[in-house]
């Protein structure tokens, strides 16, 4: 597969899961981009980050709600894209995730980080998570969205991934797959329960390679934890049926206060 295929599943374009075929989908994905409109008109005006911006769609569907608003991409496609569709709109920029360091300590009022975290392998989910931390404002708020790939919602997901490949949707055609163990441990999964990850090694034409991970094995409750070293998990949410939480939804979402260093 092609890397713009697979290793940034995560962070590229959401668009098209607005309009896919596979109603189950479409419906997951619109309610998760009406979550997130909604958290951020919640908190309006001031300055936005989208960490793993994609295409950019959050972020103008976020339009007139923030005095700014910014992307960051490990992509640098993208990056040059989103410049070129919003170069006439001087609230936007966009930054390759290289660049992070370029952006002061505290920038942004409002900090989403939307399906990233998950792809990372540790050290790149340290360096992220240590990001979130320093770009967003003291009385700022971090917002971050998850798969669910444990308990029902697994197996729901799974079952769904192999309907979809029967039907040759493409980015199902090469699914990740669960041993009988592996799944029963995932179901079963509390927060500290996790199994072997694989790690997908995507050449790049400069011969360097991008280590990523697929959505097996990720466990958002552990997520959740390691979160709280840095951030006061003030409410974890669900998409897009919130009134069964956890059990039968497809994303987590944590809504975070940074933690402040006693002076």
């Amino acid at each position: 597969m092609q890397l713009e295929d697979s290793a940034r599943e995560g962070v590229r374009s959401r668009n098209k899961w607005l309009s896919t075929s596979l109603g189950i989908l479409r419906f997951s994905h619109s309610g998760r981009f009406k979550l997130a409109h909604d958290l951020a008109a919640a908190r309006p005006k001031g300055r936005l980050l989208d960490y793993g911006c994609g295409d950019g769609a959050f972020l103008g569907l976020s339009k007139g709600l923030f005095e700014t608003a910014t992307g960051i991409e490990v992509d640098p496609r993208w990056v040059a894209k989103n410049t070129e569709r919003y170069a006439s709109d001087p609230a936007f920029s966009f930054y390759h995730a290289d660049e992070v360091a370029k952006l002061a300590d505290g920038s942004f009022d409002t900090v989403f980080c939307m399906e990233v975290l998950e792809h990372c392998t540790p050290p790149v989910a340290t360096r992220v998570i240590h990001a979130l931390r320093r770009l967003v404002a003291d009385d700022g708020r971090v917002i971050i969205s998850v798969p669910i790939e444990i308990g029902p919602s697994l197996m729901l997901k799974q079952a769904y991934r192999a309907y979809a490949a029967l039907r040759h949707h493409s980015d199902y055609a090469h699914r990740e797959r669960y041993r009988a163990d592996e799944m029963v441990k995932m179901v079963l999964a509390g927060s500290q329960t996790g199994i072997t990850r694989p790690i997908i090694k995507e050449p790049c034409p400069d011969g360097s390679t991008i280590d990523y991970h697929g959505h097996k094995g990720f466990n958002w409750r552990t997520l959740r934890e390691r979160l709280c070293e840095h951030f006061d998990v003030l409410e974890t949410r669900f998409s897009p049926l919130p009134v069964v939480q956890s059990l039968l939804n497809s994303q987590a979402w944590f809504i975070c206060a940074p933690k402040l260093i006693a002076p």
